[in-house]
């Protein structure tokens, strides 16, 4: 039996999806941030960012984003953003990373703003899935210098080409190829390994109250 053996790792990526979060500036222009600390639980999603970046301040004062997830297409326009904010002037922590300022992040990146429907921040025509979201609670991490944003989906979009044959509202997860960040690189998602159990439940019975109150928006 392999032992293990006892680590410090400065990071703990073990392997997250990126997210492209559209946010609105204060003038009005969008912004866009590429992360991946990101996890779903029905229609909420839990997202945590530097409390001082421009995402964070931007939903903090507007309470709204989109989550647009690109495939593993994508890398090459989600690592254009790397090293970019949309703070001017850069925060310490992140001028002593080498982050410049960028206010054109879309540019930028080469991808391609499309109107959302229920908030004010723009889709990225690009990405396969793309869900506009309102800030429900934010919540201080450690020292404080993370937040933690609970956010509410209203808006679902995704492309045909990752949607499975004969149902309306479900994505294909062997059509769907999300782009993953482990330890600051990024990958594809490999083939299935093996059948889940749990997938012997249908999805619709995970179904929550906060698609009601979407199609209510």
């Amino acid at each position: 039996m392999t032992k293990h053996t006892r680590i410090e790792p400065s990071i703990l990526y073990f392997g997250t999806p990126v997210v492209l979060i559209s946010t609105v500036n204060e003038d009005g222009t969008p912004n866009l941030a590429p992360m991946s600390s990101a996890f779903w639980l029905g229609w909420r999603g839990v997202l945590g960012l530097g409390r001082r970046s421009k995402t964070a301040r931007n939903m903090t004062r507007t309470r709204e984003c989109v989550l647009n997830l690109p495939s593993d297409e994508l890398a090459p326009a989600v690592d254009r953003l790397a090293l970019t904010t949309g703070a001017d002037p850069v925060p310490p922590g992140k001028r002593e990373r080498g982050y410049r300022y960028v206010p054109a992040k879309f540019e930028r990146a080469g991808l391609t703003p499309v109107a959302s429907e229920t908030v004010a921040p723009p889709r990225v025509a690009e990405c396969p899935v793309s869900m506009e979201a309102v800030v429900v609670v934010e919540h201080p991490v450690g020292d404080g210098g993370i937040v933690t944003f609970e956010v509410r989906v209203q808006r679902v979009w995704v492309h045909d080409e990752i949607r499975k044959e004969g149902a309306d509202d479900h994505v294909d997860p062997d059509r769907w190829r999300p782009l993953i960040m482990s330890f600051q690189k990024l990958y594809g998602l490999g083939p299935q390994v093996h059948d889940s159990t749990l997938a012997r439940i249908p999805e619709h019975a995970y179904r929550g109250p906060d698609i009601e109150r979407a199609r209510a928006v």
